[in-house]
């Protein structure tokens, strides 16, 4: 659960310390105080899109740090590498720049990351979720988190891409017979080219490395003969060699007399022996030097035309072989494309009977599910003051599809003799928040998420079904931690924990407040909601009776 949420310099909160305890924790305050900003603030550190318009007017960052306790290790501790302990610590901070530092036990972790943790610890559910019920493309999505049947969906997934293969391998393979006639008359052209030239594997490497040294034999033969001479000698000199060799002879008749020399006679051995072995290579390239004028003429007749193969199929001899191969297998495959594509129809036809198979399992998962699903929600809403209504998930059979063959769409009748219409066809507000909270009571119970945060949810609900709303709400927090944002004194009066978020000026700047209010606190934060900003005698009697209720 969320124990302590710590905020810098969001909007108007400069500084903030709110503890949350684990029952039935209730934010109030007068319209603008900064309630939103404190959701906001939650998000944030559940990894969502936190916006450089968050930071405070004149600061250069936000931050938010939440403390969760008792967290069960979930596999995304070891997964990211992120050391575990039941009290885990998130960091957000917020630049100007846009750049987002995270944190999670000290460890930094990116956005996306810490968002997969989020989820796991906290359901936020705002009054954008009651506007999500009238989407019927929604329905399917929340029957499916109902029905846990995330497996069978993974089946048929894997059924449904095979059979997406298959009918785009078809589309490909299927093409009119002028085009067809004019892809293989350009194939037939292209490897006829390519294989008239003969290319070899490397071929343009191996040609432009024997023509720079055609391009430059002159220096190349001047260079060796200079090099042969400095090693062996000529009519003038010794070479290297002979007079290393001389130094060797005369170091050997000196290191007879005396140690002294030895080493020395040693290391000019090694390097006369050296000297011998390059003069010997050096002199073996001069043998094997020859130049051709015409095998120069030959190298550059062959490298144009690799070059003109190139400037169509490739920046290599080997992308060329490759192109040539492609393009033999797509002449091949257009040749015997009406063979191929009666074997790809049948691979097809069985291919859609297995995902037909997998989507008719899933459908008979979903209808049962539904059937639970309906029965559960109309038990919420009995409690919640809606003993009349009626709800059902109205299924529609379609062709295979993603999702599978079915689309789904909730119906309802709020009175009794009234037929069943779709959601957005009969639902009030007041209505639609109730049976908001009924799914998301139901759906709740399906998942591990510890802590649920209803954002205004209880807009357009009064009277007894405001109480009823609040006394739901209660009966959750018994197994879950719940956070709540309204203006109905019904769900204040039953907080375990009541924050008072109030709004104040001081010196031109404007700050925001989260106060934890005690028994008389609360008093009078109920009459000003009851009454509004009169507190009299009368609403402070109201507000004791309801909490002493």
């Amino acid at each position: 659960m969320l124990s302590l949420l710590h905020i810098e310099n969001i909007a108007v909160i400069e500084c903030a310390d709110i503890s949350f305890d684990a029952g039935f924790n209730i934010l109030t305050g007068e319209t603008g105080a900064g309630k939103s900003i404190v959701i906001d603030a939650i998000s944030a550190i559940l990894g969502e899109r936190a916006y450089r318009d968050m930071i405070r007017t004149g600061s250069e960052k936000a931050s938010v740090r939440g403390v969760f306790t008792d967290v069960p290790e979930f596999p995304w501790f070891a997964e990211n590498g992120v050391p575990y302990d039941s009290e885990v610590v998130i960091h957000r901070e917020i630049y100007l720049d846009g750049k987002n530092i995270c944190r999670v036990n000290g460890t930094l972790v990116t956005v996306s990351i810490l968002r997969k943790l989020g989820i796991q610890l906290i359901n936020i559910h705002g009054q954008h979720d009651s506007a999500s019920l009238f989407d019927e493309s929604n329905h399917l999505i929340l029957l499916d988190a109902y029905a846990e049947n995330e497996d069978l969906r993974n089946t048929y997934a894997a059924c449904f891409e095979q059979v997406n293969a298959l009918r785009k391998e078809i589309q490909r393979m299927s093409m009119d017979e002028s085009e067809k006639l004019r892809r293989m008359e350009t194939l037939r052209y292209q490897i006829e080219e390519i294989s008239k030239a003969n290319l070899e594997s490397g071929e343009d490497e191996r040609l432009e490395q024997r023509r720079k040294i055609l391009q430059n034999a002159e220096k190349l033969s001047d260079g060796i003969h200079a090099a042969v001479a400095c090693l062996y000698g000529d009519e003038d000199s010794d070479g290297a060699a002979s007079l290393l060799a001389d130094a060797e002879r005369e170091l050997a008749r000196l290191s007879r007399f005396t140690d002294a020399f030895a080493t020395l006679h040693e290391q000019v051995a090694d390097l006369m022996y050296q000297v011998q072995d390059v003069a010997d290579e050096v002199r073996s390239a001069r043998d094997d030097l020859s130049f051709s004028a015409d095998e120069l003429e030959q190298i550059e007749s062959r490298l144009d035309v690799i070059h003109r193969l190139r400037r169509k199929y490739g920046a290599s001899c080997e992308e060329i072989l490759e192109y040539l191969e492609n393009a033999t297998k797509e002449l091949d495959e257009i040749e015997f494309a009406d063979d191929t594509v009666e074997q790809l129809k049948k691979k097809l036809s069985k291919a859609e009977q297995e995902a037909m198979n997998c989507a008719l399992t899933l459908r008979e998962n979903r209808k049962a599910c539904a059937q639970k699903l309906s029965e559960r929600i109309l038990a919420e809403l009995t409690q919640l003051d809606m003993p009349k209504v009626q709800f059902a998930c109205r299924f529609e059979e379609l062709e295979l599809t993603a999702n599978g063959v079915d689309a789904v769409a909730f119906y309802m009748s709020a009175n009794a003799g009234e037929a069943l219409k779709p959601l957005n066809k009969v639902a009030s507000g007041g209505e639609l928040a109730r049976i908001m909270l009924a799914m998301k009571n139901v759906l709740a119970e399906q998942d591990q998420v510890s802590t649920l945060i209803f954002d205004e949810v209880d807009t357009g609900v009064s009277g007894r079904a405001a109480q009823k709303v609040a006394e739901k709400l209660r009966s959750v927090a018994k197994n879950k931690q719940v956070l709540c944002v309204t203006h109905l004194p019904q769900l204040a009066a039953l907080a375990s924990t009541h924050l008072l978020i109030d709004k104040q000026e001081r010196n031109g700047r404007t700050y925001t407040t989260v106060t934890p209010l005690d028994f008389e606190g609360r008093k009078r934060e109920l009459a000003r909601i009851i009454g509004g900003a009169n507190i009299t005698e009368t609403t402070l009697r109201s507000a004791e009776e309801m909490l002493d209720g």
